[in-house]
């Protein structure tokens, strides 16, 4: 049986983005991507604004499978699930449309993503909740989605304020609905989430903060939200935005370490020498990291160790962008149990964020309005993601 080489489980933004990184260090060596989906290239992070750009879902698509593949000359398996794999004999098994398949790899690469948080209350198995992670997802929630109507949106993380700022600027009914006192309640200091919600209602959306969806139930065909607080909201649609969990569980099927995600060490290699994990689905030295900017520069220190030349993950702190054109924001998060305190000034919209550690040094920031644009320059002076 012939080796193919690199197989890469997986044709999210990880996988793919690997696979370029790989190719532009080594146009030869065998490379190739397995994929439950149809393996089309897309831009993930623009899910959440493509309405108030006017974007359908076919728009959102980059490139098919079979371009994408040919570009790159490596193969893509698209609508092939992977059901075992074989560490000893460096083999996995693999389902297309009923037939079965070994491929045999040198190095295998988990880039399995990540799946929403299923939002479970009372009513929930009668009244749907979305989720939208993925292409597949966004076309199945556009296609219900008709003009002016009121969505329910569970969750203000960073998913959940970008969805309902592009949700109400394409001319929908939004309320937001969220346990913590203001929008971004883990990454904001309360003065910068409070701008937030502000900033948002100001737009048109109702956002309620302090309390969450008890129970959903039904008013004759109209959906009700019963909110812990008593308050009662009906809708239309209800979407759930409340945080991942990463897709394990063929490591764990496979005797790999797991814990909230794939374990890697700072080459990104499991606790097999021949498996790695990158993207949502793994978790590094400084935990889990569902951003972009990680996500490429774990891809270009991975590419690098399976051309030969082992790379460890450098991680410089990286400022995420919020795509809220209500309010511009800019958040470069301490690292999750750093102690310390927020110290805020500016005005109005133009808000300047440090969070300072109990030895004064500076350990994040958030930046509102004119001030995101110091976001680069001041990440300079952050520690790096995997610091000791």
């Amino acid at each position: 049986m012939n080796s193919h080489g690199i197989v890469i489980i997986g044709s999210g933004m990880a996988g793919y983005s690997l696979a370029r990184e790989f190719r532009r260090l080594d146009r030869a060596a065998p490379l190739t991507i397995v994929t439950a989906d149809d393996g089309a290239v897309y831009s993930k992070p623009m899910l959440s604004n493509a309405l108030a750009q006017n974007k359908t879902p076919e728009a959102l698509v980059q490139k098919d499978s079979a371009t994408a593949a040919a570009e790159m000359d490596i193969v893509v398996r698209p609508h092939t699930r992977v059901t075992a794999i074989d560490r000893a004999a460096r083999k996995i098994v693999v389902d297309t449309d009923g037939t079965a398949n070994v491929i045999s790899y040198d190095d295998l690469v988990f880039a399995t993503g990540a799946t929403p948080r299923t939002y479970r209350v009372e009513g929930s198995d009668r009244i749907p909740v979305a989720t939208v992670n993925g292409l597949d997802d966004y076309r199945r929630w556009r296609r219900d989605l008709e003009e002016g109507d009121h969505v329910l949106l569970i969750g203000a993380g960073l998913i959940g304020v970008e969805f309902a700022n592009d949700l109400v600027t394409a001319g929908h009914r939004v309320t937001l609905v969220d346990p913590a006192p203001q929008p971004l309640g883990r990454l904001l200091p309360g003065e910068i989430g409070s701008l937030l919600a502000d900033a948002l209602a100001e737009v048109g959306v109702e956002v309620i903060c302090g309390t969450s969806v008890a129970a959903l139930e039904s008013d004759g065909d109209t959906p009700v939200a019963r909110l812990e607080d008593g308050r009662r909201i009906a809708f239309d649609h209800a979407l759930s935005a409340i945080g991942l969990v990463a897709n394990t569980g063929l490591a764990v099927e496979a005797g790999l370490a797991v814990d909230l995600g794939i374990v890697v060490d700072t080459h990104l290699r499991t606790d097999d020498p021949h498996v790695y994990a990158i993207g949502d689905c793994a978790q590094t030295g400084a935990g889990m990291l569902p951003f972009i900017l990680p996500l490429m520069a774990e891809a270009r220190a991975l590419a690098r160790t399976l051309t030969g030349e082992p790379t460890p993950l450098n991680l410089p702190a990286l400022p995420v962008v919020v795509k809220t054109p209500a309010l511009p924001v800019a958040i470069c998060p301490p690292r999750p149990g750093a102690e310390g305190r927020w110290e805020v000034d500016g005005t109005d919209r133009d808000r300047r964020a440090l969070f300072v550690g109990i030895d004064g040094t500076p350990l994040g920031f958030a930046l509102t309005g004119t001030h995101t644009g110091e976001r680069l320059a001041l990440a300079k002076e952050m520690p790096d993601l995997l610091a000791a």
